[in-house]
């Protein structure tokens, strides 16, 4: 499942892409096809994300939003994109890769954009939910858990059960301050572990699994601590540290969770598997299972080896004390975390 900074990098591109566009706007797939029949013909004004949830506002007689296209992906839906020859933008899988650098973000397509009307966009490919067309590109969005129209009291009604978003610039609040406030009095005021507390999104929006552990990992707080246990300056500084390294996600397309004295990825070696103990490298076969990230073939990036503290590490060392990282269960999730840091 996408986590929030995804969400947010596709608000920022669906927002560049068709930003005070007529859009036509279908369901080839038909099972959205009422809803698209409302939004078809209408002025595309912007696109906003709050965690993991995306909104695109729609209006066709006013400046203000007067219908709202409401998507969350869940766990398997995407977006995929096309444009003219004159357009940046390629096929993503929840979410666009539009950054230099990564490797297929910037198609050489030969040619200036086409006059509005001219283009014409390929055909659907597969089971497309919602299709977005606009003057020069195409959206298509397949597989999502939610998908509907909403007005603008209904969208709100939405935002008020979410928790706030580390990477709007006011949390989701008033401010960042009282966002912080917010996130650390609904955290202490339970006995549910604070690892639970993360993933739900009434707590804090947007933080998924990847974002769970690390902070923890970075915080040294046990995952299946209760959360009322958890002092209040600390879950502040967790707070402060998921502000930073979200909103460096939405900016970068990455996630990267360590800080550079603890990468060493060519030492590593998987509990278990056979490798080569003298340089310490993985075996081929482990290596695969690990979580690539789409900017690893960029010489600039840091590579997924050398991204987290404990996402995807079980069995390897942890990169401050040597102990194996552990992986357990925690509500149905995998959770990742070391004893000896955590504690």
């Amino acid at each position: 499942m996408p986590e929030g900074h995804t969400v947010h990098r596709l608000a920022r591109t669906l927002t560049e892409l068709f930003a005070t566009q007529r859009l036509q706007v279908s369901s080839p797939q038909g099972r959205f096809a009422a809803g698209a029949l409302l939004l078809d013909g209408a002025t595309f004004l912007r696109a906003e994300a709050w965690g993991k949830q995306l909104f695109g506002a729609f209006s066709r007689t006013s400046p203000e939003p007067e219908q709202w296209l409401r998507v969350h992906l869940g766990l398997y839906g995407a977006w995929t994109f096309d444009g003219d020859a004159g357009t940046d933008v390629v096929h993503a899988i929840g979410a666009p890769r539009r950054r230099i650098g990564e490797r297929d973000s910037v198609p050489d397509r030969g040619g200036p954009p086409a006059t509005a009307g001219e283009w014409s966009p390929p055909a659907p490919r597969g089971a497309v939910r919602v299709r977005l067309v606009g003057d020069h590109a195409v959206a298509d969005l397949t597989g999502p858990t939610a998908c509907e129209v909403l007005t603008t009291a209904e969208k709100t009604a939405v935002e008020a059960r979410l928790g706030p978003d580390p990477i709007r610039p006011d949390g989701g609040c008033s401010s960042l301050e009282v966002a912080r406030e917010r996130f650390v009095t609904r955290v202490r005021r339970s006995r549910v572990a604070v690892g639970q507390q993360l993933m739900d999104q009434a707590v804090v929006a947007g933080v998924g699994n990847i974002y769970r552990a690390e902070v923890l990992f970075r915080a040294g707080i046990d995952p299946l601590r209760p959360g009322r246990d958890v002092p209040g300056a600390a879950l502040a500084a967790l707070w402060d540290d998921l502000v930073v390294l979200m909103r460096d996600g939405a900016a970068t397309g990455r996630i990267v969770t360590t800080r550079p004295e603890h990468r060493d990825a060519a030492h590593e070696v998987v509990s278990g598997d056979a490798g080569d103990r003298t340089t310490g490298r993985a075996a081929t076969g482990a290596a695969r299972r690990r979580t690539r990230q789409n900017t690893d073939d960029d010489p600039d990036a840091v590579p997924a080896a050398d991204a987290f503290y404990a996402y995807h590490r079980d069995g390897l060392p942890c990169r401050v004390c040597g102990t194996p990282v552990l992986v357990g269960e925690l509500a149905g999730r995998t959770l990742f975390s070391c004893g000896r840091c955590q504690r």
